[in-house]
């Protein structure tokens, strides 16, 4: 290929690739600067919302995703679902687990 073929190819005229952003870090500085991501939820707020849509065939095997994939107690996973379930920006991400998970916790609260 000569310098001319090789100007063509690499010409002003044909597009480059893409500009893009740095992904956010998920550190504890991140999470106080607000809310990351397209439903204004950091990467651990959504990992929370996924794996609490999955299902599981064994009693044990959520709380040991909790403790492998999230590295967190089950009491920690616990309290951060909650909190994510009255937050506007969880219900605009996953609005049928959000919605039924509000469900199921208002029966209970209703029960006691």
């Amino acid at each position: 290929m000569g310098a001319d073929e090789e100007a063509e190819l690499s010409g002003p005229d044909l597009p480059g690739p893409e500009p893009t952003e740095p992904e956010p870090t998920d550190g504890p500085e991140q999470r106080q600067a607000g809310p990351t991501g397209a439903a204004g939820l950091d990467a651990r707020d959504r990992a929370v919302l996924a794996l609490e849509a999955r299902s599981w065939r064994t009693a044990g095997a959520k709380e040991r995703a909790v403790r492998e994939e999230l590295g967190l107690s089950s009491t920690r996973y616990y309290q951060l679902l909650n909190g994510l379930l009255d937050r506007p920006e969880a219900l605009a991400h996953a609005p049928v687990l959000v919605n039924r998970l509000r469900r199921v916790r208002d029966a209970r609260r209703a029960a006691r």
